[in-house]
């Protein structure tokens, strides 16, 4: 799909997306306390089809990212080379029935202690919607299938089991992966995980004995306890509000999380009493953020730049503590 055909889709769904979520605060000028120095460290070809989506970052400093449009996995080295480790194949008709969305898009992505990668590709079709698995030094392979009807969106691991979780924006659901790929399990549908117009589930962690999600549409984000025999508990809306809201990345601070607010082009800081103050925006360079993480006190931002169409970029922020 061409990148002029990518962003009007996809323009058109987030603005509709942001007239439905909640009035945010008031934006801050720039970066703002407890976050500081922010910078622009790398650029991205939106022509190429650079628009980043989700990032893993490994201990060595490289952060490994989903070019969306593209139907990439990259990795970033901390001087900033780009390299493309896979291009995934494109639908033989193009993405058009992808839900929601109507274009073929590479998604979440999160790396393992061997350095193996997981990562998501979502296209509509049922021969290559699911969860793909790369080793290092191997090529990428789709390791479980995952409803051609849905989409495909947020990842995350349990380093315990090596279990796989996964959030479908469009079906409203969580699904386990067993950690060698295999039939996925619908762990949670709960209501609070559905869309309201656009995409519901988004964003996910494990953190805490839960698991945790965003719901873009709605603005929250929520708390799923896993039980002992390892089934869904009852879920808990933990912050609303959050016009927006993509990926998210807790801080250590206990609950304490940072959100990107895709729509809005900022940061949020979210405490843990559901609260939130606006700490990096616009002014200091977001272009519609998708994801962040963190390693050590350094905050990496990714810009997809899905509705400005200007410079799509990895913003590094520090983080006090």
């Amino acid at each position: 799909m061409s990148t002029k055909l990518f962003r009007s889709a996809l323009t058109a769904a987030l603005l509709l997306a942001a007239a439905a979520s909640a009035t945010a605060p008031t934006a801050a000028s720039a970066a703002t306390p407890p976050l500081t120095r922010a910078r622009i460290a790398q650029h991205f070809d939106l022509a190429g089809g650079q628009t980043p989506e989700n990032i893993a970052m490994a201990p060595d400093g490289d952060a490994y990212v989903t070019f969306a449009a593209g139907r990439q996995l990259a990795r970033i080295s901390p001087t900033g080379a780009v390299r493309v480790l896979a291009t995934l194949p494109e639908p033989a008709d193009g993405g058009v029935h992808t839900p929601a969305l109507g274009f073929p898009l590479t998604t979440g992505v999160v790396r393992a202690g061997d350095g193996t990668l997981y990562f998501l590709y979502a296209t509509g079709t049922a021969d290559l919607t699911g969860v793909w698995r790369l080793r290092p030094g191997g090529r990428p392979q789709r390791i479980a299938a995952l409803p051609a009807n849905g989409l495909p969106n947020g990842l995350a691991r349990d380093p315990r089991t090596g279990t796989l979780y996964v959030t479908d924006s469009v079906l409203g659901t969580i699904w386990s992966v067993p950690a060698a790929g295999g039939t996925p399990t619908a762990w949670s549908t709960a209501p609070e995980l559905a869309a309201a117009g656009f995409l519901g589930a988004n964003g996910l962690k494990l953190h805490d004995g839960a698991v945790w999600a965003s719901n873009l549409d709605q603005g929250t984000v929520l708390r799923i306890p896993v039980l002992p025999d390892g089934r869904a508990g009852t879920p808990r809306t933990r912050a609303t509000g959050l016009t927006g809201i993509d990926d998210f990345a807790f801080t250590g601070r206990g609950d304490q999380l940072l959100a990107t607010l895709d729509s809005p082009s900022e940061v949020a800081l979210v405490q843990p009493d559901g609260t939130h103050s606006i700490v990096l925006t616009s002014a200091d360079g977001l272009q519609n953020p998708t994801s962040l993480a963190l390693r050590g006190d350094t905050v990496h931002v990714l810009s997809a730049a899905y509705l400005t169409a200007h410079d799509p970029n990895l913003l590094l922020a520090r983080l006090t503590r």
